[in-house]
């Protein structure tokens, strides 16, 4: 009686953990099916309207990741310890995220240090 206590148990806790693999598949694959529909309905409007297709993306800048790396980063004005690290790595954001830039924040600081590049229009 024990050994069938045993494998009905065994069989049990299979058959629940494939039903429960299943209702994870399913409901993913439900969510991808959403995000697809609305998606593709998003861009059957836009192309209706005569307007672009914008894709999806995260809203943050693109060298975001690597300003934490930058020595006028927050954290490279922290561990200077001075007000005037502060200040300036303030001033190079302000300066660098202004409307029109087209750096965009990127490397300020070291982009008004280089002299042998002559800037053009972007067409």
């Amino acid at each position: 009686m024990n050994n069938f206590a045993h494998t009905a148990i065994r069989w049990a806790t299979r058959i629940f953990l494939l039903l429960a693999g299943a209702v994870f598949l399913v409901s993913l694959l439900a969510v991808a099916s959403l995000l697809a529909l609305v998606w593709g309905a998003r861009a059957l409007w836009a192309k209706l309207t005569g307007r672009p297709v914008t894709p999806w993306v995260m809203p943050m800048r693109p060298g975001a990741a690597w300003s934490f790396y930058s020595p006028n980063s927050w954290a490279g004005a922290m561990g200077a310890g001075s007000a005037g690290g502060a200040a300036e790595a303030a001033a190079s954001e302000s300066d660098a995220s202004a409307p029109g830039s087209k750096r965009s924040g990127v490397l300020a600081s070291v982009a008004r240090d280089i002299t042998d590049v002559q800037p053009r229009e972007i067409k």
